[in-house]
């Protein structure tokens, strides 16, 4: 494993990505379990990670005036994470039109490799004025 830029520990293939994140105070709740919606910044993660492992970081896409936002995300909570535990979060991206990216996740504890949370998000490319694009071509051609 290596770091990231994002100070989580990664590996990567082809279209996955692993990012393992230790679980912060600050994530969790009264019930000492990670707070449900922090599991999409833990979605983020893992998302950055691997599209900056298969084409270029966030911030070079934004300078470059390509914006991916969200348009569709889900969570399946399973178990809750506590504080201090560390979690790997398996991402997978799909191209499932022209349009959009498609991102899945697995959340599992890292050392029982127990299920904690599952999801996924959907994006499309947008260009400064807010107009959708099709998904830029080299990343196609980094997917392919």
């Amino acid at each position: 494993m290596k770091p990231s830029d994002s100070g989580s520990i990664a590996e990567c293939s082809r279209h996955t990505h692993t990012s393992r994140v230790r679980v912060r105070y600050g994530e969790t709740d009264a019930m000492g379990r990670v707070y449900y919606a922090n599991y999409f910044y833990y979605f983020e993660v893992g998302r950055s990670d691997l599209i900056r492992s298969v084409w270029k970081s966030y911030r070079q896409m934004e300078e470059e005036g390509l914006i991916l936002p969200v348009v569709e995300a889900a969570c399946k909570y399973v178990r809750g994470a506590r504080y201090e535990d560390e979690i790997d979060v398996h991402s997978i991206l799909s191209m499932p039109s022209r349009f959009r990216l498609r991102f899945d996740y697995e959340v599992r504890h890292a050392e029982s490799r127990e299920l904690l949370a599952r999801g996924h998000t959907e994006h499309c490319f947008i260009d400064e004025a807010g107009k959708p694009m099709r998904i830029p071509g080299d990343l196609r051609e980094a997917l392919a």
